[in-house]
């Protein structure tokens, strides 16, 4: 692989705690208990980043997401020390986005007075519905009101950049029923919103026990009325379940949606480093459990590292980029997997003769979908698979 210049580097912290597991969910997360040692982890996590110091030294951090499990229980003088640390190891970039997620039911406006005391200056809120009998379905511990009032919470203390997270194709959810989600959301007039559809996941309870779910064409008739609706408010549709308002696109994702780099701390987390002067990429990975990784790191070891190969690679550039509803340069291709456009030329070919590609696609160097394209997102991406 030839990487001609350092990739853009962001930082993703794994709390991986929750009250309550929900039902749905496939994240690496873990009911805390009485004697959870949030301070051993967080002592773990920098250990973490200072023997990842010597492969990223010099790259400035553009962005940090803090996920889980649920970050927002981490109380607010373990993160404020947690940041200090981190600001002493990194070179923060002058724009800095530093997103954490919360959950409604577990904070209030002295936690969130705390966290942005802190340095955290975007919050994403797992609101997920604003009825209650699905919030009920989902396994939520917050209600309706909870999540209102905790967002009116947020703005009272200082955070000027929210996401709300909201899911559809609920169990037994009808398509006006979506609707009043999105509607309650954009009465807030949160700067950007994730509207994603309830899928089940292996290892999940709601996949060995499914509830009634809408089939596929009543779900792709909630995403479409959805979808016009947020549009009608103003917020521009730019990958497949993110819609931000202008200037308010999420820098972290986007470094993952355009291949760039990122050190992940924490258990079960997934890291990637570019080494532009050796010609290769490291994938790293840490234990799930967190007993098992606190132990792990406390002996000196840096979890397990992986090379992918020129396949693996090209597969997970468009795993990413094609999710972008704009589309991508194609040269970020030649610059971020590192290998020849002349290597996906065939299956280039193959998107074109399906209909997937955007009439001028290819023209000005852009990789763009048109809406068919879009529809078969998943059939494209498979292409990548192939030799």
């Amino acid at each position: 692989m030839n990487f001609r210049e350092p990739l853009p580097l962001a930082l993703y912290v794994h709390f991986p705690w929750c009250i309550e597991k929900c039902p749905y969910c496939d994240f690496n997360s873990h009911k805390a208990r009485a004697d959870t040692d949030e301070a051993a982890y967080l002592k773990a996590m920098i250990r973490q980043l200072e023997m990842t110091l010597p492969l990223i030294w010099g790259r400035p951090i553009s962005s940090i997401f803090f996920g889980g499990g649920t970050p927002s229980l981490m109380s607010e003088a373990g993160l404020q020390d947690f940041m200090s640390q981190l600001r002493a190891l990194l070179g923060f970039g002058p724009e800095i986005e530093i997103t954490l997620e919360a959950n409604p039911g577990t904070v209030d406006y002295r936690k969130f007075a705390g966290f942005h005391e802190a340095g955290i200056n975007r919050l994403s809120m797992g609101v997920q519905s604003f009825d209650d009998s699905k919030l009920s379905a989902l396994g939520r511990i917050h209600s309706s009101l909870e999540a209102m009032k905790a967002y009116e919470a947020a703005r009272a203390a200082g955070f000027a950049n929210i996401n709300l997270d909201l899911m559809f194709a609920l169990p037994q959810q009808n398509v006006q029923q979506a609707l009043d989600d999105v509607s309650k959301a954009i009465q807030l007039e949160p700067e950007h919103l994730s509207h994603y559809q309830l899928t089940l996941e292996p290892n999940t309870p709601f996949y060995k026990q499914p509830p009634i779910l809408p089939d596929q064409d009543e779900a792709w008739t909630m995403q479409e009325a959805c979808q016009a609706l947020i549009a009608e408010a103003g917020y521009q549709h730019y990958e497949v379940s993110a819609y931000a308002k202008k200037g308010r696109r999420a820098k972290h994702n986007l470094n993952y949606w355009q291949f760039g780099d990122y050190v992940g701390l924490g258990a079960g987390a997934h890291g990637k480093l570019t080494l532009p002067a050796e010609g290769r990429v490291l994938r790293t990975q840490m234990p799930a459990s967190p007993g098992g990784y606190v132990q792990m790191i406390g002996t000196g070891q840096n979890g397990r590292l992986h090379e992918p190969d020129a396949g693996d690679l090209r597969f997970e550039f468009m795993l990413n980029a094609l999710r972008l509803q704009d589309g991508i340069d194609l040269s970020l291709f030649e610059l971020r997997a590192g290998l020849p456009i002349e290597s996906i030329e065939p299956h280039l070919q193959k998107m074109r003769q399906n209909g997937w590609l955007h009439s001028d696609a290819l023209q000005d160097g852009r990789l763009h979908l048109s809406e068919l394209g879009k529809r078969y997102l998943n059939d494209m991406v498979e292409l990548f698979l192939d030799d």
